[in-house]
């Protein structure tokens, strides 16, 4: 059964993986000082690279858009996976086995490399439709490219592939790159018959069907010859990577977008996604061979952290009887989003594909511009059934669309749409309609149906539990959180006490024997800085020897909402091109830091000194000349050691 990794092993993976190795497979990180690296930032937009990576202490933060974290919070957010899974798939990555607590176990070995088998399969799969598509046998499969207003560019870039006439040519490759008929059968790209196995995608264009992660885990076949016996779309089966009902077309390419924009177009088929993509609407995406189901919410919502602070699910119809029965099926699914869900329907059926062939990308936007509510959409299209130009007609269509309003969770929701229908209808009285709505929802909730039943919470209400969860104290209040201000960089007080915990954090096997009880006894005079100085005291010296746990160590110690400060102190580039250098940078960094110490205790016992009677307290006056002497010595001793 599944269970929770255990915590030494989380931080083994998160010690044993190179961040510089996982981050470079999504950004080009180039050398920007000895041990840090940057690029351009891949959490939102821009033109000078700011995302900076160090390696050493196993973390990256960007200093355009403030994102930051460990190699496991970079894997998260990039491939919008949880915790566990980040974890699970850096594990494998370096072939390091989990533990997990109470028994659990994770996934089974066997299963992990008959996976990765799969994929592997898949990936050469791809490669060779791709490749095909360039061969003379593939002119149709152009032609048909070529007359939807596809390019060779657009075609790479969604990886369309052909699939060659004949019954063995995709076979006879995977053989050729030691794959057994048994792991064939399972990759859904064979058919069975008397004589054995042979191509399930033949004389047909191929588009790859991948996972979030970008993983081809099926194919998409269109027919192309008036011979093909065969449906117009012949998808990849149910296997054990390719689930239709947990599979969104183009999200690979479309979840970067749909997480910085907060925004989902659903759209029907491959072409209307590339149409889509290339008019500029990057966050399209298709379902493939089935409804926007619960599986395909699940995806939607992580990607559009859909917690009710916003965010939109776009849904793309023909305006013909299919088109409006999916837009209602949508409609019976949206009460599980908090993000507003709208329908764009294009009044003269024509898809995506469709109009960025006949006028311009513009028409593509117009399109997606143009959506309404669902609720909207959902209460007009029952009302179009009926004539509301006679008073049984209106009748029928309140009779039609109580219900439909009635499904409506949202309370305040739900009263706007009973006042719209009332005006819609031409009703003279609003309250006859929130009436019946009313009664709807209470009847409804007596049968146990989804339409007003109260557990989904409505979409401005905030969470019914404290942040922390279950077993978790709740934080102080907001107003007693302490706020911290960002020191001012020409403050040179704040400046040398900024450095300091810089090298702390980036080098701290310095602070070994004295120097850390030097440093420990270090005051602060920078509130902020004096925070996160206290998060190193309480941080056991020990980790000082393992930098990335040491910074991840403070980060936890540290309080919240400094946790991007010592983020950006870790990764910041020390000013050194050489390892001897940013030795003795660090050391007279340290130097300053214990200087500065040194003559804050001075002046304080200057002062008592001058406030002492020497005469009365003779003793006293001895004791701190001593002291003084002896703070001037260790000053001295400090500037001749840098």
């Amino acid at each position: 059964m599944p269970g929770l990794i255990k915590r030494e092993d989380i931080d083994e993976v998160r010690q044993r993986t190179d961040i510089k190795e996982v981050v470079d497979g999504y950004v080009t990180l180039k050398g920007a000082g000895l041990g840090t690296f940057k690029g351009l930032c891949p959490f939102h937009d821009e033109r000078s690279p700011s995302f900076t990576v160090r390696p050493q202490v196993g973390r990256y933060h960007c200093f355009g858009c403030g994102e930051d974290g460990d190699v496991i919070a970079f894997v998260q957010k990039q491939d919008h996976s949880s915790f566990q899974e980040a974890v699970e798939k850096l594990a494998a990555r370096i072939g390091y086995e989990l533990r997990y607590e109470d028994g659990g176990t994770g996934p089974n070995r066997e299963e992990v490399g008959r996976r990765q088998r799969l994929l592997d399969a898949h990936k050469i799969a791809d490669e060779f439709f791709q490749a095909q598509l360039l061969t003379p046998g593939a002119a149709e499969a152009r032609t048909f490219l070529h007359g939807r207003g596809f390019d060779r560019a657009a075609a790479e870039q969604f990886g369309v592939g052909y699939a060659p006439q004949g019954w063995d040519a995709l076979l006879k490759n995977l053989r050729g790159r030691g794959f057994t008929d048994a792991e064939l059968k399972l990759t859904g790209m064979f058919s069975e018959g008397n004589r054995g196995i042979y191509d399930r995608f033949r004389g047909r264009l191929i588009w790859p069907i991948r996972d979030i992660a970008g993983d081809t885990i099926g194919f998409g076949a269109r027919k192309l010859y008036e011979d093909d016996q065969g449906p117009k779309y012949l998808n990849t089966p149910e296997t054990t990577l390719y689930k239709k009902s947990q599979v969104l077309y183009g999200i690979d390419l479309a979840k970067r977008s749909i997480a910085k924009d907060r925004q989902l177009v659903v759209v029907e088929g491959y072409t209307d996604v590339m149409a889509c993509h290339l008019a500029g609407i990057t966050t399209a995406v298709a379902t493939c061979g089935t409804a926007f189901g619960t599986e395909h919410i699940k995806i939607a919502r992580r990607l559009l952290s859909d917690d009710g602070t916003g965010g939109e699910v776009i849904f793309t119809f023909d305006g013909d009887a299919a088109g409006q029965k999916a837009a209602l099926r949508a409609f019976e699914e949206d009460q599980r989003f908090t993000a507003q869900t709208y329908v764009a329907v294009e009044p003269t059926g024509a898809d995506p594909c469709d109009l960025r062939q006949s006028r311009g990308d513009e028409a593509v936007h117009a399109l997606v511009q143009s959506r309404r509510p669902l609720f909207e959409f959902a209460i007009r299209t029952t009302l179009k059934q009926f004539n509301l130009e006679t008073v049984e007609g209106r009748v029928q269509g309140l009779k039609a669309s109580v219900p439909v309003v009635a499904a409506i969770r949202d309370a305040s929701t739900r009263t706007g749409y009973c006042q719209a229908l009332t005006g819609w209808l031409g009703m003279p009285d609003p309250n006859e309609v929130l009436r019946l709505v009313t009664t709807e929802v209470k009847n409804a909730g007596k049968r146990g149906d989804q339409g007003g039943a109260p557990a989904a919470a409505p979409r401005t209400s905030a969470p019914a539990a404290p942040p922390g969860g279950p077993g978790v104290a709740a934080g102080p209040p907001s107003g007693a959180v302490p706020s911290y201000h960002r020191p001012d960089p020409r403050d040179p007080v704040a400046s040398m006490e900024r450095q300091a915990l810089e090298v702390a954090l980036q080098e701290p096997s310095l602070l070994v024997g004295g120097v850390w009880e030097r440093f420990s006894a270090a005051r602060f005079a920078t509130p902020a800085f004096q925070a996160v100085h206290d998060a190193m005291r309480a941080t056991d010296p020990a980790l000082t020897a393992d930098p990335v746990r040491w910074v991840e160590h403070v980060m936890h110690e540290v309080p919240e909402p400094l946790r991007p400060l010592v983020s950006e102190l870790a990764v910041v580039p020390l000013p050194a091109s050489t390892e001897e250098a940013v030795q003795k940078y660090c050391r007279d960094i340290l130097s300053r830091l214990f200087e500065l110490q040194i003559t804050r205790v001075k002046a304080d016992k200057m002062g008592q000194l001058q406030r002492l009677d020497p005469a009365a307290d003779p003793e006293t006056y001895q004791r701190l000349n001593r002291e003084l002497m002896m703070l001037e010595m260790e000053r001295r001793a400090l500037r001749s050691d840098a």
